[in-house]
């Protein structure tokens, strides 16, 4: 068959009908998808008649034809690869994520755990003064008038909070610092 005129429908409705099923088969054979080897012979086709076939044929135009269809075949088979490709790098990605999540959360809950059992362990003023100063975030003056104490007895009770909350949470100073910086 010659290549199609510019404007034949008849022409290109002929070569369609004509190669359709064989293409079909050829392109199944390849993808093992009906549905998709379908649409990839309709791809060819639709090309030619964008394009129409060109005039410069080196082949037979069923040889160009079973060609197109062939590289067609190949595209698909290489985008389907890319995106499995891409699926496996953002589930891995996601997966990341979670563990590090999950870590967190139970870093998150360690570190509360031990510092909970700390502030347990202090006198009972000095923990009262160290929540309302870091917890509340009230300041010094505001935790005086509340608790009807000086401010002096204040900063005094803090600092006694803070020395002993640091020699029982020494060992775990490198993981508060994790915490703080990268949770």
């Amino acid at each position: 068959m010659k290549p199609l005129s510019a404007d034949s429908e008849l022409e290109f409705e002929q070569l369609f009908k004509e190669h359709f099923k064989s293409l079909y088969a050829y392109a199944f054979t390849i993808l093992k998808n009906e549905s998709i080897a379908e649409e990839t012979v309709q791809n060819v086709f639709y090309k030619i008649w964008e394009k129409k076939v060109p005039d410069n044929i080196q082949t037979s135009l069923k040889a160009y034809l079973y060609k197109a269809v062939y590289h067609e075949s190949l595209n698909h088979l290489k985008h389907q690869k890319i995106k499995a490709r891409y699926q496996v790098h953002v589930m891995q990605q996601t997966n990341n994520h979670n563990d590090q999540g999950a870590s967190r959360k139970i870093l998150v809950k360690e570190l509360e755990e031990k510092l909970r059992d700390a502030m347990n362990a202090l006198p009972q003023q000095c923990r009262t003064i160290f929540q309302m100063s870091r917890f509340d975030g009230l300041k010094y003056q505001e935790i005086a008038n509340q608790l009807g104490i000086s401010v002096k007895t204040v900063e005094n009770q803090m600092g006694k909070a803070l020395k002993q909350l640091r020699v029982k949470l020494i060992d775990y100073l490198p993981i508060f610092m994790l915490a703080f910086f990268y949770i």
